[in-house]
């Protein structure tokens, strides 16, 4: 049983720090291009803005999902469940 708690902790890790990882490289990419769009047509960077702030929210919200997800991982582990049923 101490190594499906072992394993659900490393997974657990594992889903948030690549989970924020990804948001990080994604946000980063996301602004990097915004800041070039804007500068090449200056009018045109409310419009960027925009759409720029509703991906960011998307993004985080793959990031809370992951999080949640390993919450109930962390909290709810159902692997437990299932070894308890399988050792009888």
């Amino acid at each position: 049983m101490d190594i499906v708690i072992g394993m659900t902790a490393i997974s657990v890790a594992l889903l948030i720090g690549f989970g924020a990882l990804g948001v990080g490289v994604g946000m980063g990419l996301l602004g990097g291009r915004f800041l070039e769009g804007a500068a090449r047509q200056p009018e045109l960077a409310p419009m960027l803005r925009t759409q720029m702030f509703l991906v960011v929210a998307l993004l985080d919200a793959v990031a809370m999902i992951g999080v949640g997800i390993a919450l109930f991982f962390a909290f709810a582990n159902p692997f437990i469940g299932q070894l308890q049923n399988a050792a009888g």
